[in-house]
């Protein structure tokens, strides 16, 4: 509970920063209060509470996710210097909003109740929507902000609509009461299975699993980059920490109903992730559809739940996240810096492959850290990303599901062609000549992520035992 106490605070206390005449303090001031909640995060190690009239728990797992989510903020936080150089934007409104957004993602990797799961799911979304429309001029993202909001508020109705089936059948709106019902095999009342897949659609939007997707690339696209990161970081390990620990509480006792509809929607959303990324000219959208491909791998560990499922998830979403944070911040320098995005016909920015042939030459760190990057997104040996797509494709040969597995190998080897396009524009193609100027700090955080990625792939026992 206390680092939903601490970012509420700091979250308010933002805004009055917001009031000073430099805009300097807001930056170290937001990094400094994530540090400060990510130490506090673990006071409560290997301890177990309820809050808030037992609607949430804290744990070590949700502890290690809570850090996850934490840890994916301060870096994206760190690498959106840009926000305090353009005089229209208000990087202290932003800031408040990570910070407030980072509350609902704390409370749906936590909750113990489905209303709890319901706040969270809210809070998170609506400072999606606002973030997502945050450059107010771009025609582009007002139009991914309007469809973001209006799809997002259609299946919040249908995941609500979905909790109140739930507590009909059950009586009950706690993960164990519903849990000890689901635990009857025998004379489950149908409101029990309609509800429960009508709260699996709510949540698998979020994560931007097919056929929910639809959403995915035009936000990326639309929305600034750095807030683009953030989603693509953050809200998928909410969501995917809120599906396990849905799953694995409440619904085992009905496994046999559930696991084939999730095998079959991940097996649907590699397909349209991986064939879909091939054909993008956009790197943004080629990261939209990436994104829905590793909501695909991560579904595997979902459908195939067990004693490795946990593990899994927890590995695969810190490997995924640090990639695409360290993918999205090269991006920014890219397309700010060097100046050579495509302006198309709206008069908007297009990142394209394009606007990286010749970076490794001019600039080899920022080479090699989106190699990297790429590497690790590829699932490539040495990276983290190896080891996050070889413990999901364990838990499906644990639990028998060689078929999905024969898809999910498959769809790695077309991940690798789209991924190795931007490695091939670095290191084989010529572009421009000048150097991007990196700042000290921002390549500090790069060389961090970059670290973090090749020491998990060297060394993926590092996070075993911890909970």
């Amino acid at each position: 509970m206390f680092p939903i106490v601490l970012l509420s605070v700091f979250g308010i206390a933002l805004l009055f920063l917001g009031f000073l005449k430099s805009k300097a303090i807001l930056l170290p001031a937001t990094l400094l209060f994530l540090l400060i909640t990510l130490a506090v995060n673990f006071l409560d190690w290997n301890k177990t509470y309820l809050y808030f009239n037992d609607m949430l728990r804290t744990n070590n797992l949700g502890m290690v996710f809570t850090a996850i989510i934490l840890l994916s903020a301060f870096l994206v936080v760190a690498l959106s210097g840009s926000l305090l150089e353009n005089e229209e934007s208000q990087p202290a409104e932003y800031y408040a909003i990570i910070l407030f957004s980072l509350v609902g993602a704390i409370m749906m990797v936590s909750y113990e109740n489905l209303i709890m799961l319901f706040v969270g799911v809210e809070i998170l979304s609506v400072a999606m929507y606002v973030l997502t429309g945050s450059d107010k001029r771009n025609l582009r993202s007002n139009e991914a902000a309007l469809k973001y909001f209006l799809m997002g508020a259609f299946t919040t109705g249908i995941m609500l609509f979905g909790m109140a089936l739930l507590y009909g059948a059950t009586g009950s709106f706690t993960l164990g009461g519903i849990g000890a019902y689901s635990a009857h095999s025998q004379g489950l009342s149908l409101l029990l299975y309609v509800g429960l897949l009508m709260l699996l659609i709510g949540l698998l939007f979020k994560v931007s699993a097919a056929p929910f997707h639809f959403w995915t690339p035009d936000v990326y696209d639309g929305a600034p980059t750095i807030f683009t990161a953030f989603m693509s970081t953050v809200v998928k390990t909410a969501g995917f920490a809120a599906l396990f620990r849905l799953l694995s509480v409440s619904f085992v006792g009905v496994y046999g109903f559930w696991w084939t509809i999730l095998a079959i929607i991940a097996a649907i959303t590699l397909l349209v992730g991986n064939v879909t990324a091939v054909y993008q000219n956009s790197f943004k959208r080629m990261m939209a559809y990436s994104s829905i491909s590793h909501a695909g791998y991560l579904l595997i560990g979902l459908a195939a739940l067990g004693a490795l499922t946990k593990q899994a998830i927890v590995f695969y979403s810190l490997a995924y996240s640090v990639a695409t944070i360290s993918a999205f911040g090269i991006l920014l320098l890219v397309a700010r810096q060097r100046s050579i995005q495509t302006i198309t016909s709206e008069g908007v920015t297009s990142e394209n492959f394009d606007s990286f042939n010749g970076l490794a030459r001019q600039n080899p760190f920022l080479g090699f850290a989106m190699t990297v990057s790429m590497l690790s997104l590829a699932g490539i040996p040495l990276t983290a990303g190896f080891w996050g797509k070889f413990y999901m494709f364990s838990t499906a040969v644990e639990r028998g599901q060689i078929w999905l597995l024969v898809i999910a190998v498959l769809m790695s080897a077309v991940g690798i062609y789209y991924y190795f396009r931007v490695i091939i524009a670095m290191y084989f193609r010529d572009g421009a000549t000048e150097a991007i100027q990196v700042a000290p700090f921002y390549k500090y955080v790069l060389l961090a992520a970059t670290l973090l990625t090749l020491g998990l792939g060297i060394a993926p026992g590092l996070l075993q035992g911890l909970f």
